[in-house]
C-alpha cells in the first residue's frame, strides 16, 4: 500500500483527483497515533498530512492561533505556553491506548474532536475551531471560517468538519481560539465514595458558582485502591483557596478531600484522566467511550459488569464513562449497546483487535433518517467515495 505525503495543498488536491479516477480509496492520516481509531478503513492507500507543517498564524493579543495540518500537537502548545496561553479543551494523547509511535497532529485534533476532562468548562475541540482549509473528495481546495469568532461565514462547515474523521476532506490548516494559561490549578480529593454517590457529589459540585474545570470518579482499583473523587479548580491562588472552602463547606457529608496542588495534580488529570492510562492494558481489551447524563452512568456501568467482566471510571462529572471489556467475541458490543439504549446516550468502540472493529458497529447506530442524511453529506463532499471510505459506518 503507498502512501502519499503531499507539501502543499495543491498537490493534495492533485493526489485525491487522481485517486477518484483510479477508483482508489485512500485512508486519511496525521501523526499515525490514533491508528487503531474507527472501523478499519477499506482503502487502498494512505494520504498523510504530515508534510503540511507550520504555524501559519499567531496573534496573542487576538487569543488565535492557526497551523498546518501536520504541525505536530506539542510544537504548538509550546508555542502558545511561551505566551501564557494554551487550547482550552486538553486534548487526550492516544499513543498510550493504541501503543502507537510518532507525533499527535493538530490537524488530527480537529477530525477527530478530541478533548478531555476541561470539556465541562470549556467546551470540545469544534467549540474553539473557528477556521479551516481542506481537500475534499474532489480534490477542491476549500476555505471555511475565519480568524474571529464574529465571522461566522461558513460556521456551520467548520463544525461539520470537527469529527468526521477524515470522512468529508483532508484537512490542511486549522485555526483555534485560545486561552490564557492560569496561575495554579489544585484538585480535591475525596476518597472512598462509590460511584452513585460520587456522581451525586460531583453534580452538587458542577451546579455550585464555584467553576470546576474538571469532575472525575475513579473506582477503587483504577490507578489506587482506593476510589478517588476529583475536582480540579483553576485560576488565581487568592480564588482557589475561597472555591476549595466554600466547596469543602458545602460537601462535607463527602468526607474531607485531599488537596493536591502542582505537578502531582497535573499528572493525575493528565495521565489517569486525560489519558485513560489505567485502562490502556492489555492493549487485546475493547475499550468503550460511553456518553450519558452523569446521574445513570452508574447504572450504566453496573448493568454492563452484570453480565460481563469490566473496568471503568468517570469523567465530564459522570457523563463520560471509559469502560473496558474482554476482547473475545464481539467485545460486548450486544452487552453495552444494550445498557445503553436502556439508560440512554451513545457509545463508540475506541479500542478493539480489527475484526472485531470491522464485524460490530464501532460509532452508535444511526436511525434511518440521520444515516440518509449523513450519507448525502458524506455523497456531496466526497461522491466517489474516496476519503477515508468505511471508517465510520459500513458503506460511507
Amino acid at each position: 500500500m503507498g502512501v502519499y505525503e503531499p507539501g502543499t495543498e495543491a498537490e493534495a488536491g492533485e493526489i485525491v483527483r487522481a485517486a477518484a479516477g483510479r477508483g482508489e480509496g485512500l485512508r486519511l492520516a496525521g501523526g499515525g497515533t490514533a491508528a487503531g481509531l474507527g472501523r478499519p478503513a477499506q482503502d487502498s492507500a494512505t494520504l498523510s498530512a504530515q508534510a503540511l507543517t507550520g504555524v501559519t498564524l499567531y496573534e496573542p493579543a487576538e487569543m488565535v492561533v492557526a497551523a498546518r495540518a501536520g504541525t505536530p500537537l506539542a510544537e504548538v502548545e509550546a508555542l502558545l505556553a511561551s505566551r501564557g496561553q494554551m487550547l482550552p479543551f486538553e486534548p487526550m494523547d492516544l499513543r498510550g491506548l493504541y501503543g502507537t509511535a510518532g507525533e499527535p497532529t493538530l490537524g488530527a485534533v480537529a477530525a477527530i474532536n478530541n478533548a478531555g476532562p476541561r470539556r465541562i468548562n470549556a467546551g470540545a475541540a469544534r467549540d474553539s475551531l473557528i477556521g479551516v482549509r481542506f481537500v475534499n473528495g474532489r480534490g477542491e481546495a476549500i476555505k471555511s471560517g475565519g480568524r474571529v469568532m464574529k465571522n461566522v461565514t461558513g460556521l456551520d462547515l467548520v463544525k461539520l468538519m470537527a469529527g468526521a474523521h477524515g470522512t468529508l476532506g483532508l484537512l490542511t490548516e486549522v485555526t483555534f481560539k485560545v486561552l490564557p494559561t492560569c496561575e495554579r490549578v489544585a484538585t480535591l480529593v475525596f476518597s472512598g465514595l462509590d460511584d452513585t454517590r460520587a456522581v451525586t457529589a460531583l453534580s452538587e459540585a458542577l451546579g455550585s458558582p464555584f467553576e470546576l474545570t474538571g469532575a472525575a470518579h475513579l473506582p477503587s482499583g483504577i490507578g489506587a485502591p482506593e476510589a478517588r473523587t476529583l475536582m480540579r479548580l483553576e485560576g488565581f491562588s487568592d480564588s482557589i483557596d475561597y472555591r476549595t472552602g466554600e466547596l469543602r463547606r458545602l460537601l462535607k457529608r463527602y468526607g474531607q478531600p485531599e488537596i493536591i496542588d502542582g505537578e502531582a495534580g497535573a499528572a493525575l488529570w493528565r495521565r489517569t484522566v486525560r489519558d485513560a492510562a489505567p485502562l490502556a492494558e492489555p492493549r487485546e481489551a475493547a475499550l468503550w467511550r460511553i456518553s450519558t447524563a452523569p446521574t445513570r452512568g452508574p447504572a450504566l456501568a453496573a448493568a454492563v459488569a452484570a453480565e460481563r467482566d469490566a473496568r471503568w471510571f468517570f469523567d465530564w462529572g459522570g457523563g463520560l464513562i471509559w469502560l473496558a471489556t474482554g476482547a473475545a467475541g464481539d467485545a460486548g458490543a450486544a452487552t453495552v449497546r444494550r445498557a445503553v439504549r436502556a439508560q440512554g446516550g451513545h457509545a463508540t468502540l475506541v479500542r478493539a483487535p480489527d475484526a472485531v472493529r470491522a464485524a460490530v458497529p464501532v460509532f452508535e447506530p444511526l436511525a434511518e433518517p440521520l444515516m440518509r442524511l449523513t450519507a448525502g453529506i458524506k455523497a456531496a463532499h466526497d461522491p466517489a467515495g474516496v476519503l477515508n471510505p468505511g471508517r465510520m459506518y459500513a458503506g460511507l
